[in-house]
């Protein structure tokens, strides 16, 4: 058993990462400024400031593996919101893989594979193509992964990079400015018109959470000289083929087209070969994930809340 801490434990992917710990049976502390509303049993909960030195060296106390996954800024306020972004996700990252280091704590940061790679004309991508971000999100992303490069080169820890292509299921909520399945999932139990910028051909590298929280538990018994690994389903998805999918499951979505954003990389498909020799379990397909989700957010009473409200 590991004491695994969990930067940002209350968020999407780190609600269901410590759920998946938990279930591996790894010692599991998840750290956030709020508790989660749905806690797990047998998860230590620990309500603290990232941004605060006292707070932060606190919670690595006897830690033997952290995952970084908390953001104060996303894909849709970045282009506004950037000096937040570097001026305190970043520096305080830096900081926290220093203490890591010097604790011989090891560390798994999660970046963003659906904007760090801005656009590229070889699909699927690997690891190795270069990086060009069109957002500050995916700018800051990337000056966090130069950092842990520098310090494997010159410290020989071994941080790793997990670039998360779109994750969607349980969880999440587009409302935070990500997760277009997400949005149109629930806009369709909920009779809304879903919002499609451009003609719909944008094409994500969708994958389902599951998945995701899977492969990031196999990386925390990777030791090999890997750094950045792509978590994708190396399949790319166009926002039209969402809603097909939704009607094969026999829903009826309605979608409003408006004019297309420059934000928005025409095509973003990730290579998941390295990440593929790390974990060989089973991936969910698209429409097998998008009815799971769907018959989740049905059992679990969300189209009966909306309408209430």
């Amino acid at each position: 058993m590991r004491n695994v801490l969990v930067i940002g434990g209350s968020g999407f992917i780190g609600s269901n990462l410590i759920r998946k710990l938990n279930q591996k049976g790894e010692s599991v502390t998840s750290f956030d400024l709020h508790h989660t509303d749905y806690p797990v049993e047998g998860v230590k909960y620990m309500s603290g400031d990232f941004f605060d030195d006292e707070n932060l060296e606190r919670a690595l106390d006897g830690i033997d593996a952290v995952y970084h996954c908390l953001s104060t800024v996303n894909p849709g306020n970045s282009n506004i919101r950037f000096m937040q972004g570097y001026a305190r996700d970043f520096v305080q990252s830096v900081h926290l893989f220093d203490l890591c280091i010097k604790r011989g704590i090891k560390v798994i940061f999660l970046s963003s594979g659906g904007t760090i790679y801005g656009i590229q004309n070889e699909q699927p991508i690997r690891e190795d193509a270069e990086c060009k971000p069109i957002n500050h999100y995916g700018s800051v992303k990337l000056c966090i992964e130069s950092v842990m490069r520098t310090f494997n080169t010159q410290t020989h820890s071994n941080m790793l990079i997990a670039r998360i292509s779109n994750p969607y299921g349980p969880g999440q909520d587009f409302h935070k400015g990500v997760g277009f399945v997400d949005a149109a999932v629930k806009k369709t139990l909920s009779h809304e018109p879903i919002e499609i910028w451009g003609d719909g051909t944008v094409i994500r590298d969708y994958i389902y959470i599951d998945d995701v929280v899977e492969m990031l538990y196999a990386l925390l018994d990777y030791n090999g000289e890997q750094e950045v690994f792509n978590v994708s389903s190396n399949e790319g998805i166009s926002l039209n083929q969402v809603i097909e999918c939704l009607r094969k499951l026999g829903y009826t979505p309605k979608v409003q087209y408006k004019d297309s954003r420059s934000v928005d990389v025409p095509a973003v498909v990730l290579d998941n070969e390295k990440i593929r020799m790390v974990y060989t379990g089973p991936l969910t397909s698209f429409q097998e994930g998008l009815a799971k989700y769907t018959d989740y957010l049905q059992h679990n009473g969300w189209e009966k809340s909306q309408d209430q409200e």
